[in-house]
């Protein structure tokens, strides 16, 4: 659930005590980039401008990846660096502190989701300023086009809670319009690759690209100043050179602090650890495979009606879904089987069990897919994926699940966990729609099911993503993936993340592995990384130097660690005691923080203690349902709220969510601020729905809504729909088997009438289908090539076809094509 920068400012919804000073007067982030990893400093200034002591409490989104490794804060010119803590421990240091009068500071993970931060600046004294650091690493990912990615997530949405669940931390946070957000974000980055830095871009505005070497193997970009918090910060950086399998070693750690008690013989952080990176690749021409079940959940909640970016005219994203969804259907195989579900507070599918790819049943599923809407309510996503593990699978066709939706949900780890159970009998693929998306609901499904993941932000098109996932899909399924090393006499490889159970062409693989025993000045070691492809044993081999320098910060090591911690926490017995203290153990050593583990420090040296407890500030985050925004949790077939020109101040006590109920059932999660102004459903016939009852006051109590004062809404129409692209039309006339008839729709998209194209038929002994059949393809080749990625599969389909119809004529038809079509597509795009 994300909430587009679309409508004017909406009453209800305003921040705890809005008109207090917000503590939080700016964060500065700093970026150094190397390689495919980067290295963030983030420092969150505050001041107290009030007359009482304060505790701020800020929660943030972070990427799930980020391995955090140091907290500190400076306070009076110093600088108190924290201790990394068991959780309960810190929390009871942090607590004795604030009793005691004593400035403390608290940096933890949220317990349902490892993408989810609080910060806590306890007992800061009128008129004092203090400034907490946090210091995280992680892996970048390599997209499609080759760039490597950083982004600083900014947007937190409030994750829908299932019923039955603990209200998630997000729901209960202010949240203000972007344009009232009372801090600023600064942002440098500062980029480095032997391959040499080809050009680096943002979705956000930057300055122009300062090389600072002649080589151009350095370079610096910074934010501009007045970022306004609509959109996560995302950096492109194009390197030069293409990737390369590597294995980059790291010394261990031997703690230089004569007070501390040293580490325990080969713990994680005193052993080299190597970090190895696989790019695995397969024969170039193998065909596709027809087996499989393919199953599409797409999300329906109401806030898929908002639009894919804040560009004007931008697609709503169910819009978008749907268009992704067609272009699905027409590249599926035949043979395979397939279904769709779609989920809200509810789910359905459009049929009882899958069935089988033909003609008939992918007509009859484009014409559900066009008449879906957004209109499901909440985000229930673990009863239809529940609903798909009960039902049997097909022999000889595995089950691939394709997840698409904006949303958070409450229940992130149940979730991960439902797909970590059945991950033996499909393959999970996921989507996450808009800005905000949480990183561990999409990686951590993809991850547990040997899927891959993407999400789509900005102007990327959902299509270009969703169908490079197919590809992989259709894929045959490599086996055995195994590990093999070669290394001296008296060393050993323990890993520490799992070798991966599926590989797919052109994937980047990470794995890390701590290397013990004792290394030889010029030694050198070997890993093979091996699997079965079809009836072939492939091998990917890397040598590489044992013998390396220590260094300053061990990034490698601290990555490793947050590695092994995820996968402890995803682990099937992560409750157990054993697991548990393997993780805190982990954490500690390494001094990266866990689920488990929280960050505290304590400013023993406070002069004058504070008196009695202070008062709690929550610090707002950018919220896309207040200001520009209207509630996309409300939204039905035509959303309606009610304006006013000042906004509307709620009660002082933090508030308690509570959930709309309509007759589908629970939706979105509602703040008690919007009491005095529900939106309302509308029907096309003018009628009206009205809500019924609204649950969850933090004293029990109960308000119903048995009618609203319509006078005062205007209608907001938010189910336009934009003109469907002459492309779209097309590959939505292409048959199951690939090919194209000759009607009056498929003239119409070229332009030219029917009569015209039989006429010019070079064969017209050959069936029509063939001659509309190499005309779509020159259509694409001269008008779509820049969105090749998106139909190469039906592509696929169609030349087999072609070349089993056409035979010795194709290239006969193909030269008439272009003539006809006034282009000058090769034939060898046809195999002629």
């Amino acid at each position: 659930m994300s909430f587009p920068p679309c409508c004017p400012p909406c009453c209800g919804l305003i921040v705890v005590e809005s008109k207090k000073p917000v503590p939080l007067k700016g964060i500065s982030v700093d970026v150094q980039v190397k390689g495919f990893v980067a290295d963030v400093s983030a420092t969150l200034k505050y001041k107290n401008e009030e007359e009482k002591a304060l505790e701020a409490i800020f929660v943030f989104p972070m990427d799930e990846d980020s391995a955090v490794y140091t907290f500190e804060a400076t306070v009076g010119g110093k600088t108190i660096v924290a201790d990394l803590q068991e959780k309960k421990k810190a929390h009871k240091t942090y607590d004795e502190a604030i009793k005691q009068g004593q400035q403390a500071f608290l940096l933890e993970e949220d317990e349902s989701s490892a993408d989810v931060f609080s910060c806590n600046v306890g007992n800061l004294p009128p008129g004092q300023e203090a400034a907490v650091t946090l210091k995280y690493v992680r892996e970048l990912p390599v997209e499609a086009d080759g760039a490597v990615r950083f982004v600083l997530p900014a947007i937190l949405n409030p994750r829908y809670t299932p019923k039955e669940h603990d209200v998630s931390v997000t729901a209960t946070r202010p949240q203000v319009p972007i344009e009232e957000i009372p801090y600023s974000l600064s942002l440098s980055a500062h980029f480095q690759s032997a391959y040499g830095i080809a050009k680096i871009v943002s979705n956000c505005d930057i300055s122009p690209v300062e090389y600072t070497n002649e080589d151009k193997t350095t370079a610096k970009v910074s934010l501009a100043e007045g970022h306004k918090f609509q959109r996560d910060v995302e950096l492109l950086a194009y390197y030069s050179g293409i990737n390369k399998p590597s294995v980059t070693v790291e010394a261990g750690q031997v703690s230089s602090d004569a007070a501390k008690e040293p580490e325990p013989s080969g713990s994680l952080i005193t052993e080299s650890v190597a970090m190895l990176n696989f790019y695995p690749s397969f024969p170039a021409g193998q065909e596709q495979t027809n087996c499989g079940e393919f199953i599409f959940v797409v999300d329906r909640s109401g806030s898929m009606e908002c639009p894919m970016n804040s560009e004007p005219n931008a697609p709503q994203r169910i819009q978008s879904a749907k268009e992704t969804l067609v272009l699905l259907l027409k590249s599926l195989p035949l043979g395979c089987y397939f279904n769709i579900f779609g989920f809200g507070s509810d789910f359905e599918s459009i049929f009882m069990e899958s069935k089988e790819y033909t003609q008939q049943s992918m007509e009859e599923a484009v014409k559900k897919v066009n008449e879906m809407k957004a209109d499901l309510g909440g985000t229930e996503i673990l009863q239809p994926l529940k609903k798909i593990y009960k039902t049997a699978g097909m022999p000889d066709h595995p089950r691939q699940v394709f997840l698409f939706t904006d949303g958070e949900v409450g229940n992130t780890k149940e979730v991960v966990n439902e797909v970590q159970k059945n991950s033996d009998n499909h393959r999970c693929f996921t989507f996450g729609i808009g800005e905000g998306a949480s990183t561990s609901l999409i990686k951590g499904m993809a991850r547990a099911g040997g899927g891959i993941f993407e999400f789509i932000t900005g102007k990327d098109r959902m299509q270009t993503k969703v169908l490079r996932a197919l590809k992989c899909s259709l894929q045959p399924i490599v086996k055995n993936v195994s590990l093999t090393w070669s290394l001296p006499s008296g060393m050993e490889a323990i890993l520490l993340s799992k070798v991966p159970t599926a590989i797919f062409h052109g994937q980047k693989v990470i794995i890390y592995a701590q290397l013990k025993g004792k290394v030889e000045t010029e030694a050198e070691g070997e890993v093979c990384l091996q699997y079965n492809f079809k009836d072939e044993l492939l091998k990917n081999t890397i040598c590489f130097p044992l013998k390396v320098e220590k260094v300053e910060r061990p990034t490698i090591h601290r990555l490793a660690a947050k590695s092994l911690i995820s996968e402890l926490e995803s682990g099937t017995d992560s409750k157990s005691e054993e697991v548990k203290k393997k993780i805190v153990e982990t954490s500690l050593q390494s001094r990266v923080i866990s689920s488990l583990t929280a960050f505290v420090a304590v400013n023993k040296d406070t002069k004058t203690p504070v008196e009695g407890p202070p008062i709690q500030r929550d610090i707002p985050t950018p919220g896309f349902m207040y200001g520009a925004a209207m509630p996309a949790m409300f939204h039905g077939p035509v959303g309606m709220a009610c304006y006013m020109s000042q906004p509307q101040m709620i009660m002082a006590s933090r508030p308690t969510p509570a959930y709309l109920m309509s007759e589908s059932g629970p939706m979105d999660y509602i703040s008690p601020g919007a009491l005095d102004c529900l939106p309302v459903e509308g029907f096309a016939d003018g009628s009206m729905r009205n809500y019924t009852s609204l649950e969850g006051f933090a004293d029990g109590s109960m308000r119903n809504y048995t009618s609203l004062a319509l006078d005062c809404l205007p209608v907001v129409d938010t189910a336009a729909v934009a003109e469907t692209s002459t492309f779209v039309r097309l590959i939505s006339l292409q048959n199951a088997d690939g090919s194209w008839n000759l009607n009056p729709e498929f003239s119409s998209i070229l332009g030219i009438s029917q009569q015209d194209i039989s006429n010019k038929n070079p064969d017209q002994n050959m069936e029509s289908s063939v001659w509309a059949t190499v005309l779509a393809l020159i259509w694409l080749h001269a008008s779509c090539l820049d969105q090749k990625e998106e139909w190469e599969l039906l592509e696929y389909k169609a030349m087999s076809w072609l070349k089993a119809k056409a035979g010795s004529s194709l290239d006969q038809f193909v030269r008439a094509g272009n003539e006809l079509l006034k282009s000058s597509v090769d034939p060898k795009v046809f195999g002629l």
